[in-house]
């Protein structure tokens, strides 16, 4: 069983996830926030520094940033985390259909749709270690294509894929997504041992909960999942999630938030008079 240790990002409602070896003190980060404030345009690092500052209380030697995929509602920290420990930044292997799809609408020629700025690919069914526990990589597509969990000990992180049980699912509707493929990524999910330990990715606090939530387990999301649920068909399924997706407005910190991710946390390079800007497409999404 790893160590897992959540934090929470209130702001934007993203868990991200610090997980270790007890016995070699090898850890990961998952889904790491760069704090990122809209009206200003400001960028700051303390959510990932606390993060970081937690790692050297423990002793922790952090060898890998994973992304769960390239998040549409807030920005990696992950360019941060690996300038400050060495790191490598892993995802999932179709983050180049994600780079394809947005590399253009931003005009972003420094990016190349093969997904050579992150340090490593993950197939579905890779492993790899994080010292001693074994890390086995399943591609979870249907938020978006790129979307991956990971499987580590008695624990699985899903990103995007499964919220809290009260909440439900991702949406599907960003260019690549498709609900479908959401649902059967679900049933591989709920494939896994009951007591799974199931970590996500957001909690947005549904009606009639205050608190914020992010650990459960298969059998719970098989037994209560409003949205997926043992006993809903894949037919049921895409109809509910088409028809709310409809009603859902793009995340707010959309447009920042991919041309940023799509460069594994990096910054666009700086224009001739040697300054950084995020682009604000028009009419493009």
């Amino acid at each position: 069983m790893p160590h897992i240790k959540a934090f929470f990002d209130t702001v934007t409602g993203t868990v991200s996830y610090l997980v270790w070896d007890s016995e070699t003190r090898a850890a990961a980060i998952i889904d790491p926030v760069l704090d990122y404030e809209p009206h200003s345009a400001s960028l700051s690092t303390g959510s990932a520094d606390t993060i970081l500052s937690a790692a050297r209380e423990l002793d922790l030697d952090i060898s890998w940033v994973l992304e769960t995929h390239a998040h549409a509602d807030h920005l990696t920290a992950a360019h941060h985390i690996q300038s400050e420990t060495g790191a490598r930044i892993g995802i999932g292997r179709h983050i180049t259909d994600v780079q394809k799809i947005f590399s253009p609408i931003f005009g972003a020629s420094d990016v190349t749709p093969d997904g050579h700025v992150f340090d490593h690919l993950f197939a579905d069914g890779d492993t790899f270690q994080i010292g001693n526990q074994e890390v086995r990589v399943l591609h979870t597509p249907g938020h978006t294509p790129a979307c991956v969990s990971y499987l580590i000990g008695d624990a699985v992180f899903v990103g995007d894929t499964l919220f809290m049980p009260d909440y439900g699912t991702a949406r599907a509707d960003f260019p690549g997504g498709d609900a479908a493929t959401l649902y059967r990524s679900i049933q591989k999910l709920l494939a896994l041992p009951p007591q799974t330990r199931v970590f996500v990715g957001h909690d947005y606090l549904p009606e009639g909960r205050d608190t914020p939530a992010w650990e459960t387990t298969i059998a719970q999301q098989r037994a209560q999942n409003r949205h997926v649920h043992t006993g809903i068909s894949e037919e049921e399924f895409v109809k509910m999630r088409s028809a709310r997706d409809a009603t859902l407005a793009a995340p707010r910190l959309i447009l920042p938030s991919l041309q940023v991710n799509i460069r594994a946390g990096a910054m666009p390079p700086p224009e001739e008079d040697g300054h950084t800007y995020l682009k604000i497409p028009v009419n493009r999404l």
